[in-house]
């Protein structure tokens, strides 16, 4: 993966170039961005840039061997660590994963935790990064470079590592052997430990330009440029969502038909309806079911929006505009914003291994008072 095939972010590339032009290189950066927006792409240039035997102007050279290895992720001086999952007795690490990791980005370098657990797992477990994969990481950078310029370890979703370990890089982080560099992607860096964060230079990820995901569709998929602007406008700067809308453009939403059920049971006080609801919904994984906190906030926020007629604020496709239509009426000032405060900890509870059954539950019922107080 090189510079000039990761999409947009022209502003980080332009960033990361001129630390290295200028000498100002850094032994730890933290790359943030939401799913979608390419961070994970942008870690994988900047380390075949850093090592490119040829680099030019604003991109590697490609053709060189490093080059060569580094776009087939086998470069012996760029190490991954990603979530895994633990699936019996022994602690996995990401070189037990390596091979499927490699063909899994090597695909599609644009992808979400979700899809990468379904790949590697029943798509019920969440992934994790353990205190061993700290060790494996110390044990790699303490032996010399092969042949590249820099020892390189780009680490995904640092937040998902548990605090043993993230004390444990924590250490090599304030210590670092020489012609290291730290490339940590996250999509939630608040989550990381402040220390660890005192400790790189952070980046912001913005959302990808509308207009360049429309055009990516266009020139990619054949869309038609109306339709290729309506789906970039839903995927508010997501690429990985432009592509779900794309490819779910005539399809019924899951999250969709999950949310409406939930407003309609709390609604009507159907409490034996939610409860069936809490039960089905509560076998989902952790991450499926942030993945839902997270939507229904979003319609909720639409929905408040709509009411308004500001549609250049909403970002609906076709079957949530015609649930949003008849649904945003019970959505106002004295309402939305303790709804969103339920979604919020509910998502909290569950990120802190709650019981699911119990959380939803309890949202559920806080959803019921709230459609009903008068």
């Amino acid at each position: 993966m090189f510079f000039k095939e990761v999409i947009g972010q022209l502003s980080v590339k332009s960033h990361l170039l001129k630390s290295v032009k200028e000498n100002r290189l850094s032994h730890a950066y933290l790359l943030a961005g939401n799913e979608g927006t390419g961070a994970l792409p942008l870690a994988i240039a900047f380390a075949s840039y850093l090592n490119c035997l040829n680099p030019k102007e604003d991109d590697s050279c490609g053709t060189c061997s490093s080059c060569l290895k580094a776009r087939k992720l086998i470069h012996p001086d760029i190490h991954f660590v990603f979530p895994v999952i633990k699936t019996g007795t022994s602690t996995p690490t990401s070189d037990d994963s390596i091979f499927e990791w490699r063909k899994f980005v090597l695909s599609n370098p644009y992808f979400t935790s979700l899809q990468w657990f379904s790949e590697i797992g029943d798509d019920k477990k969440s992934g994790s990064i353990y205190v061993e994969e700290s060790i494996s990481i110390i044990k790699k950078l303490s032996l010399k470079n092969f042949e590249g310029k820099f020892k390189i370890m780009i680490i995904w979703l640092p937040e998902r590592m548990n605090v043993s370990g993230a004390n444990k890089l924590l250490k090599i982080l304030e210590e670092p052997p020489a012609n290291t560099v730290f490339l940590l992607v996250s999509e939630n860096p608040d989550a990381l430990l402040l220390t660890i964060l005192s400790r790189t230079q952070r980046i912001k990820v913005p959302p990808i330009e509308t207009k360049i995901i429309a055009d990516i569709l266009s020139e990619r998929f054949s869309v038609p440029a109306d339709e290729a602007a309506f789906l970039a406008k839903l995927s508010a700067g997501n690429f990985v969502k432009a592509i779900e809308n794309l490819n779910n453009a005539d399809n019924n939403s899951e999250l969709m038909d999950t949310f409406a059920n939930f407003m309609r049971h709390a609604y009507g006080r159907k409490v034996s309806d939610l409860e069936k609801w809490v039960s089905m919904v509560s076998t989902l994984s952790r991450d499926k079911l942030k993945n839902f906190f997270v939507y229904a906030t979003s319609i909720l926020r639409d929905s408040f929006l709509y009411n308004y007629s500001k549609p250049e604020l909403v970002f609906l496709n076709k079957k949530e505009t015609e649930f949003v239509n008849k649904f945003s009426r019970y959505i106002n000032s004295e309402n939305v914003v303790k709804m969103v405060e339920e979604l919020d900890l509910a998502y909290a509870h569950i990120e802190q291994n709650g019981n699911a059954k119990i959380v939803l539950f309890d949202m559920a019922i806080k959803f019921v008072i709230l459609f009903n107080k008068k």
